[in-house]
């Protein structure tokens, strides 16, 4: 288990900003957020903190059966064999991406296995570390375009890093490349980092925070060692993950895509302004200076979404609203197709309600899934706009 205060999965509040007009993220001008979505050419770009690499690739291709559980239809799988499956007709293969950790992939308690119903859902996923051999997992046995994950810790001596940076070169060097689009190195480093140490009077550009840029920059250039010795047949883009408001430049300058963690929630917005904030939030914050440094990474959105509910009832509530179905299924129609529609990269966090980060950090942690963690559907219904 990642000691508690470590953990690459726990979330932090965001300063809370206004919300501006939603700005076009492909570069254009302004666009009405509620717009209904159009056809639009599709744009990879740079984003300040999460520079996005060119199209990645991970696959979970699993087959479904469904079955009853709770008055609702779970699918599950039938067979060993992934082209036998049936489809679950509420679910749409609408988001960019999915946040996604493999049940039974926090040391030491190993024994994940991949999902059923992520197909139906996206074509992309990102994972957050390597642990139980997780990368292999995906690798090996999914199709979906995917970003391996990899998050150090600045405490424990490099001993993380080290660990997940082996089991990554075992699964490349086993399985190949094809699934992977890239590896992001660090998950909210920065901002624990400077949690730890204190931002400093010069914030995230100064002397406290280039400190620590520069051990996460140590661990990224290793990352590329580590690859270049393999003498693959493509390049792989290394990246980082942060929250959206925490990118170093000096950290930015030395990946290929940068992933931003962009929680409404956190910022006490209202469900009904989270979709418009999140836009906004995301080009203010990480794709504008993203744009103005010379290697211009991509920028992706790692992780958004909403909560359904909290274990205390001091949590249940970020002001104007609260954590519940109803206020998810206001994210997921207002910030789903239009995302689409603007080309947005981002993974929706997340697949399913995880109770583990639930028993260590109590709160809303837990319950931020599409899914119970038993894997039927919570009361809302999906989005149908297929993503580009």
């Amino acid at each position: 288990m990642v000691p508690p205060g470590s953990s690459p999965y726990s979330h932090q509040p965001l300063a809370n900003q206004s919300t501006p007009a939603f700005q076009n993220m492909s570069g254009g001008g302004y666009t009405p957020w509620e717009a209904q979505p159009k056809s639009s050419k599709k744009k990879w770009w740079i984003i300040g903190g999460i520079a996005a690499l060119i199209a990645i690739i991970i696959a979970v291709v699993v087959g479904v059966v469904v079955s009853k559980n709770n008055n609702k239809n779970r699918t599950t799988s039938n067979s060993g064999d992934p082209s036998n499956f049936s489809k679950d007709s509420r679910l749409k293969k609408s988001f960019y991406g999915l946040a996604y950790t493999p049940e039974g992939s926090q040391l030491p308690d190993c024994g994940n296995k991949l999902e059923d119903l992520m197909s139906q859902l996206t074509t992309r996923i990102r994972l957050y570390g390597a642990d139980c051999n997780q990368s292999a997992l995906v690798v090996h046995e999914s199709e979906h375009d995917c970003l391996a994950g990899n998050y150090p810790i600045a405490t424990d001596n490099n001993a993380a890093y080290d660990r997940q940076r082996d089991t990554i070169k075992d699964a490349i060097s086993t399985y190949g490349t094809d699934n992977i689009g890239g590896i992001t190195v660090g998950n909210e480093f920065m901002l624990n980092y400077l949690t730890a140490n204190g931002v400093g009077s010069e914030g995230i550009n100064g002397d406290v925070a280039n400190q620590g840029a520069a051990l996460i920059i140590a661990d990224i250039q290793d990352t590329r060692n580590m690859l270049s010795g393999l003498s693959l047949d493509k390049t792989i883009p290394v990246g980082n993950a942060d929250a959206g408001s925490f990118f170093n430049n000096m950290v930015l300058a030395a990946v290929d895509y940068g992933m931003a963690n962009v929680h409404p929630w956190f910022a006490n917005v209202s469900a009904q302004d989270s979709a418009g904030w999140t836009a906004n939030f995301f080009e203010e914050f990480d794709v504008t200076p993203a744009k103005a440094l010379s290697n211009s990474p991509q920028m992706y959105i790692a992780e958004t979404g909403w909560p359904t509910q909290s274990s205390d009832e001091g949590n249940a509530s970020n002001g104007p609203s609260t954590a519940s179905e109803a206020n998810l299924q206001e994210f997921l129609n207002t910030f789903i197709c239009q995302a689409n529609a603007n080309n947005t990269e981002y993974f929706f966090f997340e697949y399913f309600d995880e109770p583990w980060k639930d028993q260590q950090f109590g709160g809303v942690e837990g319950w931020w899934g599409l899914f119970n963690s038993n894997r039927t559907l919570k009361n809302i219904e999906i989005p149908d706009c297929p993503s580009p």
